[in-house]
């Protein structure tokens, strides 16, 4: 921003994803641990001072779950333009329509370390092996986690009690 400047260049984009955050009663550290940003750049975007990237657009636009066309508005705040064509409007990059896809590694991922936060929204779980080093974050309403309470408990029961070796029952003498 240059001297003499009256707001900053994105204020009303950063306004209105500020504004939906608040909807959801989230905190700033909460949205950037859930797209994976830096909580100062979270604060910058929403103070309207830096423009996210696509990439980061999009993952705030999926973690508020907006409708495709509060989306292209946000899109359009942003700078980012869309195909008005066929009188609809679509996020484009150089020319050519934009789709996110995101990798899914199925590995097991072994970690030494958990941290769980709740607020009134949800919980949130990150996994590391050892103190710096994050293996996973998940996001998940309070209901999903009482049912990934339940179902880590008969896990362990179920190792305890049922995974020694099989015996056959004693023969019976006719």
């Amino acid at each position: 921003m240059k001297f003499g400047d009256p707001s900053p260049p994105f204020k009303p984009l950063g306004s209105h994803l500020r504004y939906l955050r608040e909807q959801l009663r989230e905190s700033v550290a909460e949205v950037s641990g859930a797209v994976e940003i830096n909580m100062e750049d979270l604060e910058k975007i929403e103070q309207g001072m830096e423009r996210p990237s696509e990439d980061v657009l999009m993952l705030l636009i999926n973690h508020f779950d907006m409708q495709d066309s509060e989306a292209v508005q946000l899109w359009e705040l942003a700078g980012y333009e869309g195909d008005k064509s066929d009188g609809h409007s679509s996020p484009k990059l150089g020319g050519k329509p934009l789709m996110v896809l995101l990798a899914m590694d199925m590995r097991t991922m072994y970690t030494d370390n958990v941290e769980a936060q709740a607020s009134k929204t949800g919980v949130t779980v990150q996994f590391s092996a050892g103190k710096n080093h994050p293996v996973a974050r998940l996001g998940m309403s309070h209901e999903q986690a009482q049912e990934v309470i339940k179902t880590l408990q008969v896990a362990l029961l179920k190792s305890q009690y049922l995974d020694g070796p099989k015996q056959l029952p004693p023969a019976i003498d006719i």
